[in-house]
Parts: structure tokens; C-alpha cells; sequence
């Protein structure tokens, strides 16, 4: 019986520990702009669904939803003297406190939680 006791509160203690663990989406995520390491882009997810971009004036997401392991970012993409309607779908690799890692295709995007940031 002390086995199973043992083994119930064992258990439990997972169950509460992975409950612990449920990162949320919501907040900004920057990554270094490609060929200028010295700025970052990316993106901010707030409650509700809306999105925005951060330091990225020709892309600007509206939007965010989450299905399973899939992100779907939606939003205009300015350029050209044309504005085009766009939802961007990619698969969360990984997500804790501090990184997200999403993937799209054969490419990768590493991305770094922040506190705060200057759009």
C-alpha cells in the first residue's frame, strides 16, 4: 500500500508541476534582423487575439491564433504601392518562460521573450 501512495503522490506532483509549466504566447518576441545583428524584429501576442509588429514597417500583423502546435500570424504586407492581406502559418518547435522557436518550411526562427521594447 505505501508503494501506491508512494506512487499516487508522485503523481500529483507532476500534474502540479506541469500545470506550473503552461507558458503563455502572449508578449513580444524579438529575434536579430537578419544582416544587422545590432536590431531586432519580431512581434508582439497580447490577449484576445490582436498582434503587432515590432520594427518591421512593411509587415504588420494584426492578429494571432494559436491551434495546437500551430501559430497562424495575420496582418497586411505594405510595399510596392500595394497593401496585401497575408496569414503567416508556422509550427511552434519549441516554448518556455524565455524562447519560442517556430518553424516554416525547412526555415527556423529563434525568438527571445522581452519585457519591453521600442517599436
Amino acid at each position: 500500500m505505501n508503494r501506491w501512495y508512494a506512487y499516487v503522490a508522485l503523481c500529483i506532483s507532476a500534474l502540479i508541476l506541469s500545470a506550473c509549466n503552461d507558458v503563455k504566447l502572449e508578449g513580444t518576441w524579438i529575434e536579430p534582423v537578419p544582416g544587422n545583428e545590432s536590431m531586432v524584429q519580431g512581434f508582439t501576442l497580447e490577449q484576445g487575439g490582436a498582434a503587432s509588429s515590432v520594427n518591421m514597417a512593411t509587415l504588420q500583423y494584426e492578429s494571432w491564433e494559436r491551434d495546437g502546435d500551430a501559430l497562424m500570424l495575420s496582418g497586411h504586407s505594405i510595399g510596392n504601392g500595394q497593401t496585401l492581406a497575408f496569414t503567416d502559418t508556422m509550427s511552434i518547435v519549441s516554448l518556455t518562460q524565455d524562447s519560442l522557436v517556430l518553424k516554416r518550411g525547412a526555415m527556423i526562427f529563434k525568438y527571445a521573450r522581452c519585457s519591453g521594447h521600442a517599436d
